[in-house]
């Protein structure tokens, strides 16, 4: 199995800027402020697998906080009316958007799992068989949220050799 390419944080950079702008500030007044690490994104993880041609993981982590400020956006509500029922669709449905975004700069043979939410510490969801290959880390109105790709350990050692 060889991959000719691997989205960067670059190329992650430019597709959460998009869906941020699209989903989650499309009036320009609350953006993203990068940070070198969101060490607080760790309450809900949504993530997405890709697999075929190249496997892995793109995971959207953050605080419960910024995961209901991402719901209240995204379905035009105020926070305090944002169910967990909520919080769980909006995060596996960005995970979705930045994964299949992520998916269409990959070799062709790709596929996109459905998105998988789990609220729980970041010890508590992780990813064994598979590397961080980049993360965009950033705050939102003070709250922690992060975007995270992760390859796995075997085309990792693939691509070194």
């Amino acid at each position: 199995m060889s991959v000719q390419y691997v989205p960067t944080v670059a190329d992650l950079n430019e597709i959460v800027e998009q869906v941020w702008a699209s989903y989650l500030d499309p009036e320009g007044v609350n953006p993203l402020i990068p940070v070198e690490s969101a060490a607080d994104a760790s309450d809900i993880h949504a993530s997405v697998s890709i697999t075929g041609s190249w496997h892995g993981h793109v995971v959207v982590a953050c605080s419960n906080a910024a995961g209901k400020l991402a719901a209240a956006a995204f379905l035009a509500m105020e926070p305090e009316e944002v169910t967990e029922a909520d919080l769980i669709d909006v995060l596996g449905e960005l995970a979705n958007i930045v994964g299949g975004n992520v998916k269409s700069m990959l070799p062709a043979g790709c596929f996109v799992s459905l998105p998988h939410v789990v609220s729980a510490p970041a010890q508590a969801n992780h990813w064994p068989a598979a590397v961080q290959v980049c993360e965009l880390a950033g705050l939102w109105s003070g709250e922690s949220i992060a975007f995270s790709m992760w390859q796995s350990r075997e085309l990792t050692g693939e691509a070194a050799a």
